[in-house]
């Protein structure tokens, strides 16, 4: 894929409704994408069904919610959830008396993880207790899910897992000089990748974000002949990154943030996709434009092409509405502070020397440098200064329209979607906002 495949236009479903079935495969977690989409599910009528991915006990066992977290789980979600924990990740899974890659790299220390090493067949044990504990969950879940679809439904499957970070102690540290660092606090996302507990961290994110997904479908294979052979139909969702098209200047350009270290597992998430296309199956991973949410605040300046996207509400026709936003974006501002000098920093910011190495779509995800980390991570920090409040900012404000959008243009595309990888860039995303907030 040498380039983005984009969603251009608002699909008009009709596949999905009232006696059709929603299963959210991952758990609904605070503020995130995946609360666009339930709302689009439950606007339409349909039933909502859950998944959870269980709690860990003190000795690290597993175990399905308890009587009062399912209560507050299911009204959550306003729908059943299924108890069966679906932790996904090996990270905790060893063979029975093996240590577990946690404890593997429990005693690596700022000064030594560098060159600390890891049995990579004993890893190899621990991945493959990990996929036999997740395929046995997927499998007793399946079986109770279809005894809660009725015959001739509809079934819409989205996959919402992702992340993976092995929970090293050393990590924090890491990741704050990988992810936030710059001048003598900068580190290179090469030197993560290349060490042991990177290529670890690697592997754990591919199990988490990628292979669930083939998970979920080989699992529901029997289900789905059954669904199909009544009638039904059957689609699988995704939520991916790789990018998004913002309007830089006064065109729409692929920009992306780096160093997204996820981003191999999100690739490895749009090739079973395709993988699955190619057997008839409709599943489509969405590309989605960045946004700020609990896991994505590691990673600062990802919010950064977010600002464009007031931009693309006048240039994609969203009328009074856009215009509240903007308004509504200046009231969040200190005094001293002009949105329109905001935009145009970022505009140059986006056409910069430094940015443009990075708008290299074939290469992606590239590496950190310390430019990048200097220019994104001082421009993101003196943006947020701007604001009256850090804890109320536009960002904040734009993410949840992000949501908004995402919904309806995942709901609708995957009723006759167009392919299995598919990017909803600003354009789309604003006219979407366009019809949601007609007057």
């Amino acid at each position: 894929m040498s380039a983005p495949v984009s969603l251009r236009t608002l699909s008009r479903q009709s596949l999905f409704g009232k006696g059709d079935v929603f299963v959210l495969f991952g758990e609904l977690f605070g503020r995130g994408y995946a609360n666009g989409l339930v709302a689009a599910a439950r606007a339409a009528g349909m039933t909502l069904v859950g998944m959870t991915v269980g709690r860990r006990e003190a000795d690290g066992s597993l175990r399905p919610l308890d009587a009062g977290e399912l209560v507050t789980a299911e009204a959550n979600l306003g729908g059943h959830i299924i108890n069966v924990p679906l932790m996904a990740g090996f990270d905790l899974d060893a063979p029975a008396g093996a240590a577990t890659p946690t404890e593997m790299v429990s005693a690596m220390t700022i000064k030594s993880w560098q060159n600390d090493k890891l049995d990579w067949t004993k890893i190899a044990a621990c991945r493959e207790a990990g996929t036999i504990r997740f395929r046995n969950a997927v499998a007793e879940a399946m079986r109770q899910l279809d005894a809660l679809i009725p015959p001739g439904a509809n079934v819409f499957f989205a996959h919402t897992m992702a992340g993976g970070l092995v929970k090293a102690k050393v990590f924090l540290a890491i990741a704050n000089r990988v992810y936030k660092g710059r001048g003598e606090r900068f580190m290179s996302s090469r030197t993560l990748l290349d060490s042991d507990l990177g290529k670890l961290n690697l592997m754990n994110f591919e199990e988490v974000t990628a292979n669930t997904f083939a998970h979920l479908i080989d699992g529901s294979t029997a289900l789905r002949a059954r669904v199909e052979q009544a009638g039904g139909q059957v689609r699988y969702t995704a939520y991916g990154y790789h990018g998004t098209e913002i309007l830089i200047g006064n065109n729409y350009q692929w920009q992306t943030y780096t160093n997204y270290t996820q981003g191999y597992a999100k690739k490895r998430l749009e090739a079973i996709a395709g993988e699955a296309w190619q057997k008839g199956i409709k599943a489509t991973v969405f590309n989605c434009p960045e946004i700020r949410t609990n896991s994505s605040d590691i990673f600062v300046g990802v919010e950064l092409s977010l600002f464009p996207l007031l931009a693309a509400y006048r240039r994609e026709g969203c009328g009074a509405w856009g215009e509240a936003q903007w308004n509504a974006c200046r009231a969040l501002l200190a005094d001293s502070a002009q949105l329109d000098d905001i935009l145009a920093r970022l505009d140059a910011y986006n056409t910069s020397t430094v940015m443009r190495t990075f708008h290299d779509f074939d290469a992606w995800p590239m590496d950190n440098t310390p430019e990048l980390a200097e220019l994104m991570i001082g421009t993101a920090d003196s943006i947020t200064a701007l604001h009256k409040d850090r804890h109320a900012l536009i960002t904040d404000l734009l993410s949840a329209q992000v949501i908004e959008a995402t919904g309806p243009l995942i709901f609708n595309e995957a009723a006759a979607p167009g392919g299995p990888v598919l990017w909803l860039n600003h354009d789309v995303i604003a006219r979407q906002l366009a019809v949601l907030h007609a007057r």
